[in-house]
């Protein structure tokens, strides 16, 4: 079989029986380019039909790793992800990754295997009632469904933006497909139009604006409004800032950067002396806000998403107008004449648009080491901008280490910062979302950050993420311990001991799986990373770096901060 032969995707034996299982492999491999899984009694056949016929699968060593991958995939490509796992508890295993996926707004298929229709058996749960207390809605195949089915799920995933299940019940998964019985259509998405005195009002505010900051989210990513809304930026004489999510989707060098807990110091002092900010598209969370600190609270923030008002309500913003943002930021722009506008920030503070503004310069906190005597993570991640490759993908687990990558690595484009974990506040997800940006980006150094807590908890899929990577680097940013928790409760005066890790070695687990690696305990020990990178176009490094517990994230402070106003 050729190379070209091994990738080409499934087609169906005609002298094989077609059924459930290999109806649903036959839509995936239509579908999508990718499988990633874990084989088991209810998705063998699903699995089997596609890599018989060499469809690109990547297997994971446990079950949520297997929908983390196709979540990270989407993030990296914008393509559905496509997973399977088995019934029980393979399901079961996925649900965190599912619940992750769900409240990130992340469309993915999911093809599990479930209980017979004749009955559930002593192994057995309500899968569905359980994928529903997520969000999630489940499709279940059958003889007389199984194609149509599975493309809806695709459809709905793509409309709704969310992950949806495929269950194959047990005494279906080899049955012979019978007559297919039709779906009804899937209804159209819904679309949101501002109203035109709305799009007046707001024109009017933005062109009487002296400082105008323009926050940019995910929501222009999909709403392909990036464009529109720079130049609208542009118009007015705006500052801009993004969400993580939508890193670089304004290519300004007007641009502050990300917005709320990872905003650099000297960007921050900018972002509070707006008197308008224009948000689109962001969700405002407490960590983008930066626990409602990241603007003045003199400033009018005015908000465009085409979410319903009520589950978009935010104490800071005071005007709010549903639509989609494609066509209201091109309303917006064609009331907007430069000649109209008050601003003259960007005259003020030229020095933004300067590469010194943009750099990892200046670092917080430049001192080599915290007042433990281990590394201070600042220095360290800023070290790394400079050592690490410019084509690279940034991907990060939860956890407190999650301030820094974000505050110093640059990265290309919107789709090379990923994270998974941060919507369901979970640690442990990052070796199998890693793993599937490297599939998803192969030709970038995959750069993976992890904490030492949330790299012991998904330590099964390190073997995955070395397995799947063509070149990559693993940096632990190693505390001996659940920072987060460390520094919210034993702060307060709880006691440390379940906050403690001992401190483990992961260059060297890295090495019993195939990795090279090394523990760092200086800056000047970095140079190991530097000489492995020069010398290596293919291969993976993880480092551990011993960081010091007594350093708290800028994201963490200002909720401790929040909390003392509580």
């Amino acid at each position: 079989m050729t190379s070209a032969e091994a990738t080409a995707p499934s087609r169906h034996d005609p002298a094989e029986p077609l059924t459930v299982s290999t109806a649903i492999a036959e839509v995936i491999a239509e579908r999508s380019d990718h499988l990633f899984g874990l084989m088991g009694n209810g998705n063998a056949h699903v699995i089997s039909h596609l890599t018989y016929q060499g469809f690109p699968f990547t297997s994971a060593r446990h079950e949520v790793a297997t929908v983390t991958m196709a979540d990270a995939y989407h993030r990296a490509t914008g393509r559905i992800g496509a997973a399977t796992v088995t019934y029980g508890a393979g399901f079961t295993n996925t649900y965190t990754g599912l619940a992750e996926a769900r409240l990130a707004r992340v469309p993915l298929v999911l093809v599990v295997g479930d209980a017979p229709t004749t009955g559930r058996r002593p192994f057995d749960i309500d899968q569905a009632a359980a994928a529903s207390a997520v969000g999630v809605t489940t499709l279940v195949a059958g003889p007389d469904n199984a194609t149509a089915i599975t493309h809806r799920a695709f459809e709905l995933a793509e409309q709704t933006v969310q992950p949806v299940i495929v269950a194959i019940p047990y005494n279906h998964a080899t049955a012979p497909l019978t007559e297919q019985t039709p779906l009804e259509p899937l209804a159209e998405k819904p679309s949101w139009t501002a109203p035109g005195e709305d799009l007046d009002r707001i024109a009017a505010v933005l062109r009487g604006a002296e400082r105008p900051l323009i926050l940019a989210g995910r929501g222009v990513l999909l709403g392909d409004a990036a464009g529109a809304l720079q130049e609208l930026g542009d118009r007015l004489g705006a500052l801009f800032m993004t969400s993580v999510m939508a890193t670089n989707a304004v290519d300004s060098p007007w641009n502050l950067g990300i917005a709320g807990g990872f905003t650099r110091e000297h960007r921050l002092d900018l972002a509070r002396r707006a008197d308008v900010v224009l948000v689109a598209g962001a969700s405002l969370n407490t960590f983008q806000s930066r626990y409602g600190t990241l603007f003045s609270p003199d400033a009018r923030v005015i908000r465009i998403d085409n979410e319903p008002e009520a589950t978009m309500a935010h104490p800071q913003v005071t005007d709010y107008v549903r639509a989609d943002l494609g066509p209201a930021t091109a309303g917006l722009l064609a009331r907007m004449s430069a000649a109209d506008v008050a601003s003259t920030w960007r005259a003020a503070v030229p020095e933004v648009a300067g590469d010194a503004f943009r750099s990892a310069e200046p670092v917080e906190d430049p001192t080599e080491f915290g007042p433990d005597g281990r590394l201070n993570p600042r220095a360290v991640v800023s070290a790394l901008e400079e050592i690490l490759p410019a084509e690279r993908s940034v991907v990060m687990d939860g956890g407190h280490f999650i301030g820094w990558a974000p505050m110093y690595l640059s990265v290309p484009d919107p789709q090379a910062m990923v994270l998974v974990g941060t919507a369901f506040q979970s640690i442990g997800l990052g070796f199998g979302s890693a793993a599937g940006v490297s599939v998803a980006q192969p030709q970038r150094t995959t750069v993976f950050v992890t904490g030492d807590g949330g790299g012991l908890m998904g330590l099964a899929d390190l073997e995955t993420f070395v397995r799947a990577t063509r070149r990559g680097v693993v940096v632990v940013l190693n505390d001996s311990a659940y920072g987060a928790e460390l520094h919210q409760y034993a702060s307060k005066g709880l006691d440390p001991t379940a906050m403690l890790i001992d401190e483990v070695d992961f260059s060297a687990m890295g090495k019993a799986m195939g990795a090279d690696g090394a523990k760092v305990r200086t800056l000047a020990e970095l140079s190991t990373l530097t000489d492995w990178l020069a010398s290596h176009e293919e291969g993976v490094f993880v480092l551990d770096v011993a960081i010091s517990q007594k350093v708290v994230a800028e994201f963490m402070a200002a909720s401790l901060d929040a909390g003392k106003r509580l």
